[in-house]
């Protein structure tokens, strides 16, 4: 088989592989939020609850086919069921191209599944759910554990346990302390306890350098939307944005360009 063939089909079917999980990721981020089971009742129309047929149900290709509506009801169906699938399916093929297969590809894909599913919770209801975060500080130093023990499975491009431990302390100590000062000067609170929790998951995934290049990645592009809204929405300045959602930005731009943007950064200096 040529080449290139391969290579469509490994990307094909990552592509597909990472619809499918984002079709799932989807049921999540809906059901999360509300403490609802995953798997029960079956996919359903929000609007008229009437249950989804399995031909209606297909990744991305439904949502097109139906143009974005409930073949039920007249109802419109969020275009963030397609995004989420998109999404996911672009991520899993930028893994695959990034760092080829291996433990960092499935690590990696279950890193950005979770940031995906925290972000949009947290643009839909405000909150981050402890239940991907803390279990997700967890894993992320038993990764590093694990790769840093079984040769067969280990990689460079995870963090040893130590950084991922100091990930973990530096990454919700400092947002911890941000916090904190922002509430001992203005009275507010000026930042929630479950983005502390979030930058701790990211810091034990990534290693404790990755806690300032997503710090500042996600205030930049946060800082970036905020000035854009008050632009064209005339908010002002006290309008609070969900800022999980820059973190997890931040925490993926790192864990594909990570050293190259450390590196850039130093040559700067």
């Amino acid at each position: 088989m040529p080449p290139f063939i391969s290579l469509t089909y490994a990307l094909f079917v990552l592509f597909v592989f990472g619809a499918v999980v984002g079709s799932f990721l989807n049921v999540c981020i809906v059901r999360l939020p509300k403490g609802e089971s995953l798997v029960s009742p079956p996919s359903h129309c929000p609007h008229c609850k009437t249950p989804i047929p399995f031909y209606d149900n297909i990744p991305l290709i439904s949502y097109v086919w139906l143009v974005g509506r409930c073949r039920f009801c007249p109802a419109r169906i969020s275009p963030r069921y397609f995004v989420v699938e998109l999404l996911m399916a672009l991520l899993a093929a930028a893994l695959w191209l990034r760092f080829g297969f291996g433990i960092v590809l499935v690590v990696g894909f279950v890193f950005v599944a979770a940031l995906v599913v925290i972000s949009f919770i947290d643009l839909d209801v405000r909150i981050v759910p402890d239940i991907i975060s803390l279990p997700g500080i967890g894993a992320g130093l038993i990764v590093s554990i694990v790769n840093s023990q079984w040769s067969a499975v280990q990689s460079s491009l995870l963090p040893s346990p130590l950084s991922s431990f100091l990930g973990i302390l530096f990454g919700g100590g400092i947002l911890l302390f941000v916090a904190w000062g922002y509430q001992f000067l203005t009275g507010k609170e000026g930042m929630g306890g479950g983005d502390v929790k979030l930058l701790a998951m990211i810091g034990a995934f990534l290693g404790w350098p990755s806690v300032p290049v997503t710090l500042f990645l996600a205030s930049l592009s946060g800082s970036a939307v905020g000035i854009a809204l008050m632009a064209s929405r005339g908010v002002n300045m006290k309008y609070a944005l969900p800022f999980a959602p820059f973190l997890c930005l931040g925490a993926v731009l790192h864990l594909f360009f990570g050293k190259q943007i450390i590196a850039f950064y130093f040559q700067l200096n």
